[in-house]
């Protein structure tokens, strides 16, 4: 198709909590990045989703240990031609994403599924993808690029 872009794929995940579920891998199989917005809990989840894509990962207020020391409290990339910060708990958001020149802020922490746009800013909590908490669905995220443009998409692997 002439003239068409490439639509990046990029797989939100947040509040594992020790578990990698099934229906996980399959919703973020064939995504071109990860990103973990922390409660990882266990350095096997971040093993068994770099099998799939290349993950980028914060820490959560549950990461603890010698092997959760290196990742950071917040982060900031680029992907696909858009600005992603990262940050367990959106309580935590240190930067102004306007001034920051951040498209999207990617959180967990709440369990609550969530996308919003506040002052042209994308805010998405992918909700928890772990063990069952409270009646919230579990969830993961996606995130579709083409060029500067970026849209999110929640998914329930298991209903509440």
């Amino acid at each position: 198709m002439q003239g068409a872009r490439a639509v990046a794929r990029i797989g939100l995940i947040s509040d594992t909590h020790n578990l990698v579920r099934p229906e996980a891998l399959q919703w973020l199989a064939g995504v071109d990045a990860i990103v973990h917005a922390g409660d990882i809990c266990n350095p096997e989840v971040l093993d068994a989703l770099s099998a799939l894509a290349p993950v980028t990962a914060v820490r959560g207020n549950n990461d603890r240990g010698a092997w959760a020391d290196d990742l950071p409290w917040a982060t900031t990339v680029t992907m696909g031609g858009v600005t992603i910060h990262v940050v367990h708990d959106i309580a935590d958001l240190r930067i102004d994403p306007q001034k920051a020149r951040v498209d999207v802020v990617v959180t967990g922490h709440s369990h609550i599924p969530s996308v919003a746009t506040r002052d042209g800013i994308l805010f998405v909590n992918p909700g928890s993808a772990g063990p069952r908490r409270f009646k919230l669905p579990i969830s993961a995220g996606m995130l579709f690029v083409e060029g500067a443009s970026v849209r999110a998409q929640l998914h329930t692997l298991a209903p509440a």
